[in-house]
């Protein structure tokens, strides 16, 4: 019990801790890419994910016209399977000024529909974007610009959170910088193992279609392209804005998912891992496959901290493993409080990060259960935000 318990904190602790250090270090060696603006701009798709978005489309769609981007150079393509709403009513109103409708009132999910609309995109890059999402003005010149670089395949750009008036949007906004730091360093590094599936370009001729049961299709495209030997980039000034989750709840909800399709993807590491590229193949373990197994770790660490003070070893002192068993307790305590304080309530703030982990390797076990009974569908339900302005 004892290697158990060391066994699982280790992995936590290098989870959330020691990957990103030793990303950070190794990044110092080299030194970070410089890519060139090009003489004209390529043509570009911008291809935006739609189901049910009567509420925000119409934004995303203005945000979308007033890109800094030559208009004659931008396609915009709006895949809206399935959608029951008025989601494809709202789309053909702007079809005067360019924008292309992809729809059948069939749906057999998100992936589907990209993959039905994929072949009318134009240009020699792909951008991916979810109707939620603005972008900043100079986001799609920022993506495009590292594709000067041949051995480029994707790049992914940083998303946003807005805050709302409670803790949420300060522990998902946390979260997101965490995750943009690690990308960072893993550019850096040679290549990032993480993309942001409402901000991602793809070299349009390096594509490869990810299957109709992919859950986390972000993900999957992403690491085809370094099977073919490509690079993925994180580009943090391409930026993406998303409103806060309007409950933990739903919040809940995406990440199940999303925790989901990563032991799925777990399952595919035969079809996504770039054997010949061990570098990267321990990048995308350290980042992407080991992280859906700290839950399990943290329940590990509990039980057997618990059974060794239940039944101590002969001959050793029982001193560390109180102190052990009181942090824990204090850290699910603090947890525990926070998730029944209301949003605005100041101590909400104080006990956002034990929360939000807490909350967030939760849904991972929930995540877990969807995977292995098969429940968790490629449909695609967007967890309810908040609703924004067009920026």
């Amino acid at each position: 019990m004892t290697v158990l318990f060391f066994v699982c904190i280790c992995l936590i602790v290098y989870v959330y801790a020691g990957y990103p250090l030793l990303v950070t270090l190794l990044a110092k060696l080299r030194k970070p890419s410089q890519f060139v603006t090009p003489d004209t701009w390529p043509e570009v798709t911008l291809l935006i994910a739609a189901y049910n978005e009567e509420a925000v489309i119409a934004n995303k769609l203005e945000n979308s016209l007033a890109l800094d981007y030559p208009a004659k150079r931008l396609h915009i393509l709006v895949a809206a399977d399935g959608s029951s709403d008025q989601t494809a009513d709202i789309v053909r109103r702007f079809e005067p000024r360019g924008v292309a409708l992809s729809y059948e009132p069939a749906r057999r999910g998100k992936m589907a529909a990209i993959n039905r609309a994929f072949p009318n995109t134009r240009g020699g890059v792909v951008v991916f974007s979810d109707a939620n999402n603005m972008y900043d003005a100079g986001a799609i010149k920022a993506l495009i610009r590292p594709f000067s670089d041949p051995t480029v395949g994707a790049t992914t750009g940083a998303k946003r959170i807005l805050k709302g008036d409670g803790a949420l949007g300060e522990s998902e906004g946390l979260y997101w910088k965490y995750e943009s730091f690690i990308k960072k360093q893993e550019t850096r590094l040679g290549c990032c193992t993480a993309v942001a599936g409402e901000i991602i370009a793809l070299r349009r001729a390096a594509f490869v279609t990810p299957p109709d049961y992919v859950i986390n299709d972000d993900f999957y495209m992403g690491m085809r392209l370094t099977r073919q030997g490509y690079r993925v980039v994180y580009v943090p000034e391409a930026h993406s804005f998303e409103p806060v989750s309007l409950s933990a709840e739903d919040e809940v909800g995406r990440r199940a998912r999303i925790v989901a399709g990563r032991y799925q993807a777990i399952a595919l590491a035969h079809q996504l891992l770039p054997f010949k590229r061990p570098l990267i193949v321990w990048q995308i373990v350290s980042h992407k496959f080991l992280r859906p197994l700290v839950p399990l770790a943290m329940i590990g660490a509990l039980l057997s901290n618990l059974w060794l003070l239940l039944f101590p070893v002969s001959g050793q002192s029982v001193l560390w493993q109180q102190v052990a068993f009181i942090l824990q307790i204090l850290f699910y305590a603090a947890a525990a409080i926070g998730s029944r304080l209301p949003k605005t309530h100041p101590l909400a703030k104080i006990l956002y990060l034990p929360t939000f982990l807490v909350q967030s390797n939760g849904a991972a076990l929930i995540g877990l259960y969807r995977f292995l009974t098969g429940r968790q569908s490629v449909l695609w339900q967007r967890a309810p935000r908040q609703l924004q302005q067009s920026k």
